[in-house]
């Protein structure tokens, strides 16, 4: 079958060890499935998989790609919950929960094998390229807006690096449930972008905020780490599910931490069940999301560059 696969690891051209081409057939073991393709998503894990976080060189080769929706075996419109064996279902308890691509292969191919219990119907309401998007950018957005920032309709919150993924579903889906949504960006093209999805603020990265905001949603790193405490209420809390520049910030600034008595709570992906409610609360309320580009999976390279790059606003999603 015709898949996108890491064939090396290289940490500083990452996309030196991509390649397209024929892979085999997945393998099906006892209580998993398998699901035909239509419609695949990229999310900078994939990147990183490229530098070998996350992946072994005794791993390779592995077909890239952590989300899909598409067809089961028996003819159902489906989507893949990425995180494998958080439940033991199909993997057995003691295995510890990873993420497809970093043990299983992954989607970015014509069919992929994952645990029955990883397959969730697709609502009608939502494409397959749609549906696609959702697994890991808009499950981690929803998990951290939802569940870990604890906001409420009303409450404010600012949202790093509008643009990428997992921001611009956290624009959305904010938006959507009745919050004071905040943005930043250094490009004035993707600033506006963030109000025309609404945003009832974008201003440039560091800016100052017209007020201090309930929750930050943090994905960039250092580059903004002391921005997002300054722009906390007391009491606030910064949710971190990524730092795309870097880990470590030039000052952790402990004493705005401790004097402010702010909250900092990591977050990575979401559950079964938050997905399931994501998909609802899509179909439901008409939330849809937002795609910078549809490339078939020929064209797999081209979308790993323009998220290598940064020149996108949203999902880029690979077809089959």
């Amino acid at each position: 079958m015709f898949a996108a696969y890491a064939a090396r690891i290289d940490k500083d051209q990452p996309l030196d060890g991509l390649e397209v081409g024929d892979r085999p057939e997945p393998a099906v073991p006892d209580r998993w499935t398998t699901v035909d393709v239509r419609a695949a998503s990229l999310n900078h894990h994939d990147l990183w998989s490229l530098r070998g976080v996350g992946l072994g060189e005794d791993s390779l080769p592995m077909i890239l790609g952590c989300d899909a929706a598409g067809v089961d075996a028996d003819g159902n419109e489906v989507v893949i919950h990425a995180v494998i064996g958080a439940s033991g279902h199909g993997v057995g308890p003691r295995e510890p929960r990873t993420l497809l691509t970093e043990k299983y292969q992954g989607t970015f191919a014509e069919r992929v094998a994952v645990p029955q219990w990883n397959v969730l119907p697709k609502p009608k309401e939502l494409s397959f390229e749609e549906a696609a998007c959702l697994p890991t950018a808009w499950l981690t957005a929803y998990r951290m807006l939802f569940t870990n920032a604890g906001v409420r309709p009303g409450d404010s919150v600012l949202v790093q690096g509008a643009g990428g993924g997992v921001a611009t579903a956290a624009i959305v889906l904010g938006a959507a449930a009745g919050l004071r949504v905040f943005a930043t960006s250094r490009h004035e093209e993707k600033r506006q972008r963030a109000l025309e999805l609404g945003a009832e603020g974008a201003v440039e990265t560091g800016a100052r905020l017209p007020h201090r905001v309930d929750a930050v949603l943090e994905t960039v790193g250092a580059a903004t780490w002391s921005h997002s405490l300054k722009s906390l209420k007391p009491g606030g809390t910064v949710v971190i599910s990524g730092a795309t520049s870097g880990p470590n910030p030039p000052a952790t600034e402990l004493n705005r931490v401790f004097f402010l008595e702010l909250k900092v709570v990591g977050s990575t992906m979401g559950s079964k069940e938050e997905l399931a409610s994501l998909l609802e609360f899509c179909a439901a309320k008409g939330v849809r999301p937002v795609i910078d580009s549809t490339l078939p999976l020929d064209r797999a390279r081209e979308g790993f560059a323009k998220m290598a790059e940064g020149d996108l606003f949203g999902k880029v999603v690979l077809t089959v």
